[in-house]
């Protein structure tokens, strides 16, 4: 390795270079999900066609080979004449240049799934056969490529009335590990985009097991949930489905949903007909309006015994929902596109399902109180397995070698998790004082490498194989994302444990976005805490203070300005040079210690969302503006 780092170092790709360089940046990964994701981009364009009113039907082939696919559509057709900037054929240009399209304004696509003007020209670059066909203007034209490179030129090679695309590829056996599409998957998501677009026919050919399929519903949503059902092996506990849509300036939307005889939840969402399986605003959102409306039906009609509280877990007990969102300019996390960030529709669609279904409940009586009789049944058996497991909670359920705890964890000797406590520490230092200070009876001790992943910006799957979050998440005793729930929680206290400067808040601020999106019941039940110790110690005469920050030690200072001559001031670098015994008595001691517990307050629900979806995000530009909004009240920045 050279120590000579200069200009010649620098290089430039060209073109499509950085796609092949790089293409998990694009698609994800060189495994089966990206080699898949190739085929959802030319299908999206297909399907942002139809969505607009321009096609009414697709047909997708997949070939003898296995390894080769195409897409046709009948809408208004790639243009192909010369681009006004660029001086090439508009196909040439849109397949060669990423950031090059018609959808990044609404002039010809009022909503669209393909926004980063990046697919198809990122399928091109990872073909090494790719073929394009398109039929407008009164001709046929057609170019093929290989690599994302041109072989031929965009010819006229007929003559016809009609008017659409065809794309053939073949994914690159050079990037891609294995090439064979599975089509079962790709059967599935065809099915789920025509139960999304009413009236669209899609047409699956699939000539390695010589099928056919034609899928057209026009049910929408409704069939999508029945589907689900079905594929669940259960069914509704009550009549009628609910059913919504909504159509405004700010986009519209669609819910299905009904509650089933079984213990789990099944939610699929969509933005502009385009799977969202992490989730994302829309999706919490309509969550939040079912919540709301089931909850004031029963607390109208005193349809909860009074030893019962009803949690949101309890109503999404047997939930079976659809939520299908078409805006103008999605947010979307990535270019694959998991989950979406828009904050600023959450209260909209919020607001809109809990209206629809307040009346829904109202108009059918019958089924509101099956609904309901199913969710206080929930809740029953929620608070039995709780008061259950600590009941038989014992020794070996703690043993370490069982639940594969991290080895970094240093445990407490209680099997009681109500009164255990779990401190997430910043850094070894820090963690071998408090190891040594804590109450060990009680207290365990998890110490952190430096700050931890940005869970906002990290899709599901990056945090499930992030070593340092999973042992919060093992040591916790809880799984992630959905299937959190607090029935195996280890410690009724989890307690934030950082430096008091910029990088401790830096860290906890990082941590507390981890819990938000992905262990959120523990903040719900109020077990999530940051612990407060002291950035000064000041010693008055003969009496010590252990002071928070600045303004409470010029507090302090001016309270005892008669004592001025007499005072020490000490401020602390970190958490690990304070003694062992010092850590316990400021920081660690249940009876002199400061903590502050994290909540979302009722009605907050929408501004933490738009905090941490901002402050936490992937897009810097909300960022810059609140600094630039807050830039006068900043005082004192620790560099």
């Amino acid at each position: 390795m050279s120590s000579n780092y200069s200009a010649k170092d620098i290089e430039i790709l060209e073109g499509l270079e950085a796609v092949r360089l790089r293409p998990g940046m694009y698609i994800g990964s060189t495994g089966k999900t990206g080699l898949h994701h190739l085929l959802w981009e030319i299908l999206d364009n297909a399907i942002d066609e139809a969505m607009n009113g321009f096609a009414s039907h697709i047909q997708v082939t997949l070939h003898s080979d296995g390894q080769s696919m195409t897409v046709s559509d009948d809408g208004r057709g790639i243009p192909v004449d010369e681009h006004p900037v660029a001086k090439e054929s508009v196909l040439q240009v849109i397949l060669t240049r990423l950031h090059a399209g018609g959808k990044f304004n609404n002039n010809n696509y009022k909503t669209a799934g393909g926004l980063h003007g990046v697919g198809s020209s990122v399928v091109n670059a990872l073909s090494i056969d790719f073929k394009v066909h398109v039929e407008r203007d009164g001709g046929i034209f057609e170019q093929r490529y290989s690599q994302g490179i041109p072989q031929t030129k965009v010819t006229r090679v007929g003559n016809s009335r009609l008017t659409g695309t065809t794309i053939f590829f073949r994914p690159d056996p050079e990037i891609f590990p294995e090439t064979t599409f599975e089509p079962d998957l790709i059967r599935e998501r065809l099915e789920i985009k025509a139960y999304l677009l009413n009236g669209l026919e899609i047409t699956w050919n699939d000539h390695v097991n010589n099928t056919r399929d034609t899928f057209r519903f026009s049910g929408g949503l409704t069939d999508l949930v029945a589907h689900l059902i079905e594929s669940g092996k259960t069914e509704k506990i009550h009549g009628d489905f609910f059913t919504m849509s909504r159509d405004d300036e700010q986009g519209r939307f669609n819910v299905a949903l009904c509650w089933c005889d079984v213990t789990r939840e099944v939610t699929q969402s969509f933005v502009n007909a385009i799977p969202t399986p992490d989730g994302g605003t829309h999706e919490q959102a309509m969550r939040d309006g079912v919540q709301r409306a089931l909850k004031a039906y029963m607390d109208a009609h005193a349809l909860i015994p009074r030893n019962v509280t009803v949690a949101a877990e309890d109503i999404r007990e047997g939930l079976f929902s659809a939520i299908s969102l078409f805006i103008s300019n999605p947010q979307f996390q990535g270019q694959t596109k998991g989950r979406l960030g828009n904050v600023d529709i959450r209260t909209w669609i919020s607001n809109a399902v809990k209206n629809e279904l307040d009346a829904f409940l109202t108009s059918h009586p019958k089924a509101s109180q099956v609904i309901a009789e199913k969710v206080v049944i929930a809740a029953k058996a929620r608070q039995a397995s709780k008061q259950a497991a600590l009941n038989v909670m014992t020794q070996s359920v703690r043993t370490s070698r069982k639940l594969n705890l991290p080895g970094k964890l240093a445990e407490c000797s209680s099997n009681n998790p109500a009164e255990c406590e779990l401190f997430l520490v910043e850094g070894d230092s820090a963690g071998g004082s408090a190891k040594q200070g804590r109450d060990r009876r009680i207290q365990a001790i998890l110490p952190l490498r430096g700050k931890v992943l940005n869970a906002e910006t990290a899709g599901s799957g990056k945090v499930g194989q992030n070593k340092e979050l999973c042992d919060i998440a093992n040591a916790l005793g809880c799984a992630l994302g959905k299937d959190c729930t607090l029935d195996h929680l280890r410690y009724h206290k989890v307690i934030l444990l950082a430096d008091a400067d910029s990088d401790g808040h830096h860290i906890s601020t990082l941590l507390l976005t981890f819990f938000y999106r992905h262990l959120r019941p523990l903040i719900e039940a109020g077990c999530v805490y940051i612990g407060q110790p002291p950035l000064f110690r000041v010693d008055i005469g003969k009496k010590t203070y252990w002071v928070l920050d600045e303004k409470e030690r010029d507090a302090l200072l001016k309270k005892n300005h008669k004592k001025i001559e007499d005072v020490q001031i000490s401020r602390f670098k970190g958490l690990g040079e304070m003694m062992p015994q010092t850590l316990y008595e400021t920081t660690l001691n249940p009876a002199t210690r400061r903590l502050l517990r994290v909540e979302i307050a009722q009605g907050d629900e929408e501004i933490t969302e738009s905090v941490v979806s901002e402050l936490m995000g992937r897009d810097p530009e909300p960022r810059f503006r609140f600094i630039m909004t807050h830039a006068d009240e900043a005082e004192n920045l620790d560099f």
